[in-house]
């Protein structure tokens, strides 16, 4: 019997161009990893495309009807598939401890959220690519000293390096989205070694562009930095006008008591 199709829930895309699948699925092809995720497959249009490359396919999918037909449409041989929520999985129990890469056509509404877990889980995930929102993948992208410039920016670009292929209009969906669409991919940086607390990092990068209009001298109040240490003068900047290197520099004075020369 022919699998039914799943119903279109309120704020999905359903990618439909399978030109576009394809560039996205041969993002895999120059990738050392043997085993992929792919999160939300829904009908399988980038999952077709993927099946084949000699790699351990897994899907993670929330929706029950799109369950039922990824089942009916890949064999347990071809894929591991799990019905979940992607951003409560442990990812260690299913996908293992040795390295993967993690691709899809990522939903916009949380699509950040997904960026941030590749992140806490970057040590395992040296490849992550696919479909965004043309603003998150800009903003993945962007260098330093403009507005869309903030915590994505700076963590992805301190542990990846970012690429911003090509932007995809909204007629290739159903339904269309009412933005443009782009795909990305990012690269873990070899031989990475920041040098800092990282955890400490993090929470500084976060806390500065919360209140990204105030210096960092106020966004960082809570902190209890000594005043002898908040006196140097990059708590008089504000956070967008700091890169990557800039923030492991501070990262390192606070955690260390120490000043600049």
């Amino acid at each position: 019997m022919k699998p039914v199709r799943p119903k279109k829930k309120l704020g999905q895309h359903f990618l439909n161009d399978l030109t576009i699948a394809k560039k996205i699925a041969t993002l895999l092809d120059n990738q050392s990893c043997q085993k992929v995720l792919e999160i939300g497959p829904g009908m399988g249009v980038l999952t077709q495309f993927l099946v084949g490359k000699e790699k351990e396919i897994h899907l993670v999918e929330i929706d029950t009807e799109s369950i039922l037909f990824l089942k009916n449409r890949f064999s347990t041989e071809d894929v591991n598939l799990i019905q979940a929520d992607f951003l409560t999985l442990d990812l260690s129990s299913f996908m293992g401890l040795t390295p993967y890469a993690v691709i899809g056509n990522f939903p916009y509404n949380i699509s950040s959220q997904i960026v941030f877990k590749v992140l806490e889980h970057k040590e395992y995930i040296p490849f992550f690519a696919g479909m965004f929102q043309k603003e998150v993948a800009e903003r993945i992208c962007e260098p330093p000293g403009s507005k869309k410039y903030g915590i994505l920016s700076v963590l992805c670009q301190l542990y990846y390096t970012p690429i911003y292929l090509f932007t995809v209009p909204p007629q290739v969906f159903s339904p269309p989205p009412k933005v443009d669409s782009a795909v990305l991919e990012m690269k873990i940086k070899t031989e990475l070694n920041l040098d800092c607390d990282e955890k400490l990092l993090v929470q500084i990068v976060k806390q500065s562009f919360q209140q990204r209009r105030k210096t960092l001298r106020n966004s960082l109040k809570t902190l209890n930095i000594p005043e002898f240490i908040r006196e140097d003068t990059i708590f008089g900047r504000r956070p967008e006008t700091l890169s990557g290197t800039e923030f492991i520099e501070l990262t390192k004075r606070i955690s260390n008591g120490t000043v600049s020369n």
